[in-house]
């Protein structure tokens, strides 16, 4: 039988009826329960289409059932007339009954039985003469939903299949286990990290490779601890890829950053170390949120790391595979309009934002060779088999939320340890001594915060939403802070470690010498006011309010205005006259007789400065 060639072609009833058998023509002309019995294929066609005349069709219609009908809705509705299956299920949650799959979502599936759907949807698409005919009478499809969670949730259902051996029987068993999450609330977290990991940068404490632009593992280590609450796993470790052997969950946070300050133009290499560029050092003087906007829209145009890289288990990626991998930018669009359609301050599940990027053609392929890329071995392991492209789909959308979306404190997130998530990947080949697929398995919801609504447009402003009161804590008069109830959710705990010691498992003390340590770290006490205020049982003691009010004015007295050089003068005359000429005076600071300060970035201006008043610094005493 001859093949469809191009879907984009319009085809009429009579046309589209060609392709198929008289053996198969006979079939469907049985279900007209037509006494009529032509032999030759012309006049069956004649027959069948006849059946469609007048109010044929809109009877044919109604023997449809609700999702039938929705099927032929959804087709004739479409802009191409093609019936997706994929889309149809991702919105609907099954397929419509009575014919088979193969031969309503393809162009060339053939069947031995046929419904009544088949007399709408012939090989995958409704006639043009038929969808005209429908349009005027049947109702457009129902829009597509995301679904969201009613309330925050607080654990998750998970479920894995094992074997009984013990027995000898391998009787197959489905395990359920109910996993306490982790709710961090990414919004403060950012405006903080934003400061903190900008001034790091200043300060010459980010090291990159070079070759990669990758961050080191001694500036690993060192922007786990300078990340408000670490990173979203404790301990994060580093990985040598060549022996990764998926048991290690590693940085997310602490990886982010310094991928993010150099996509966003904020940082580039020097040496081996970042520094801060002419738009970084700008950034020092904007309002965080701002920060933060513009390294987002930034990022998704960038290219200097593909997401996909963090999969680690991925192989093939730097060699015959990295000629079929996609434009970073056609990958994270549609992720970013599906973003935009969640609504600010509802809990959306991953496994339904997925599914309603199906159903909305948010679509998007990470790879356009899947056989070129593999797990384990190039030859058994390639993800060219069924279903492995969906797995790689889909940890590319993990990685970016979990590592990028919520490192900027766009959304809020819900997750697990990886080990401990739904393994959708034991069908491929060399998965099964993976404790997860990758680093970012665990997330299993997110939720749009006020932050997240203004990056993505859908708010003109930010209002930084404020913290929810949960009365769950004890402040006493002495500055230890008691729980009053079940376990503080670890989002809380991060942050009362951040000012606090911690005395016992249910008791912290306030510090005065680690809350100056956060203070200089870029941590506010507003902050942690605000924090007690709204997780305290009772109104905050006296004592604790004065101890917090007077860090708070001390940490207002001293003010970091950059990096800047020492300039030493022969004697201080001419310090004098450097400092109260007008051309240079404006660019320098007297610092005691005989020396001057420049800021780093006057530094340029200050020489034409001195060259036009008679004076030159020679360049051996500073760039």
């Amino acid at each position: 039988m001859p093949i469809i060639q191009a879907q984009e072609t319009e085809y009429s009833l009579t046309e589209i009826l060609e392709y198929f058998t008289v053996d198969e023509l006979k079939k469907m002309l049985a279900l007209f329960n037509q006494p009529v019995k032509p032999t030759r294929k012309a006049d069956v066609i004649a027959v069948i289409v006849l059946q469609y005349d007048g109010d044929g069709l809109t009877r044919l219609w109604s023997r449809l059932d609700d999702l039938q009908q929705a099927a032929v809705a959804e087709t004739i509705y479409s802009d191409d007339g093609v019936y997706d299956a994929g889309r149809f299920v991702a919105k609907y949650g099954s397929r419509p009954t009575g014919s088979p799959a193969q031969k309503i979502g393809t162009m060339y599936g053939s069947s031995n039985s046929i419904s009544v759907l088949d007399l709408f949807i012939f090989k995958g698409r409704v006639p043009s003469d038929l969808r005209a005919r429908l349009i005027k009478f049947v109702p457009p499809p129902r829009p597509t939903a995301l679904t969201v969670l009613d309330e925050t949730p607080t654990s998750v259902d998970v479920a894995w299949v094992s074997y009984d051996y013990d027995t000898g029987s391998r009787k197959r068993q489905v395990n359920k286990m109910s996993v306490p999450v982790t709710i961090l609330e990414t919004e403060r977290l950012a405006l903080e990290d934003a400061v903190s990991m900008l001034r790091a940068v200043e300060a010459g404490k980010i090291q990159v490779s070079d070759k990669t632009k990758l961050p080191v593992s001694a500036t690993l280590k060192e922007t786990s601890m300078l990340i408000s609450g670490g990173d979203f796993y404790s301990e994060p470790q580093t990985i040598d890829d060549d022996e990764y052997t998926g048991s290690e969950i590693g940085p997310i946070k602490a990886f982010a950053w310094p991928m993010l300050l150099q996509g966003g133009g904020l940082a580039e290499i020097s040496g081996k170390k970042l520094r801060l560029t002419a738009a970084g050092q700008k950034a020092t003087r904007m309002p965080p949120v701002d920060v933060l906007r513009s390294l987002w829209k930034k990022w998704l145009s960038s290219t200097i790391l593909d997401e996909l890289r963090r999969i680690d288990v991925i192989k093939g990626q730097t060699g015959r595979g990295q000629r079929g991998l996609t434009a970073l930018s056609k990958r994270r669009a549609p992720i970013v309009m599906a973003l935009g359609d969640c609504p600010p301050g509802k809990w959306v599940s991953v496994s339904d934002f997925e599914r309603y990027m199906t159903a909305m053609n948010y679509d998007f392929e990470v790879t356009r060779d899947l056989w070129s890329l593999y797990v384990a071995s190039a030859e058994y392991g390639s993800l060219g088999y069924d279903g492995s492209g969906q797995v790689l789909e889909s940890r590319y959308l993990l990685c970016f939320l979990f590592e990028y979306a919520a490192t900027l404190g766009l959304i809020d997130v819900c997750y697990i340890p990886p080990e401990l998530a739904p393994r959708d990947y034991r069908d491929m080949w060399g998965t099964d001594d993976l404790e997860f697929f990758s680093r970012y398995d665990g997330l299993m919801a997110f939720r749009v915060n006020s932050l997240g609504a203004y990056c993505l447009g859908k708010s003109n402003a930010y209002v930084e939403a404020p913290l929810e009161r949960r009365p769950a804590l004890h402040v006493l008069p002495n500055h230890e802070i008691v729980q009053a109830g079940d376990r503080l959710p670890s989002g809380d705990m991060l942050l009362l470690g951040i000012y606090a010691e911690k005395v016992s498992d249910s008791v912290w003390k306030l510090d005065q010498s680690k809350m100056l340590t956060a203070l200089e770290a870029g941590n506010d006490i507003a902050r942690l006011r605000e924090f007690l205020q709204a997780r305290s049982a009772h109104e905050l003691p006296d004592t604790v309010l004065h101890f917090l009010s007077d860090l708070e004015s001390r940490s207002h007295l001293l003010a970091d205005v950059g990096i800047a050089r020492l300039i030493e003068c022969k004697d201080k005359a001419i310090a004098a006259m450097i400092a109260g000429d007008t051309r240079t005076g404006r660019l320098c600071k007297l610092a005691g007789e005989r020396h001057l300060v420049v800021q780093d970035d006057q530094m340029a201006a200050f020489r034409r400065a001195l060259r036009s008043a008679g004076y030159v610094l020679p360049t051996s005493s500073g760039n």
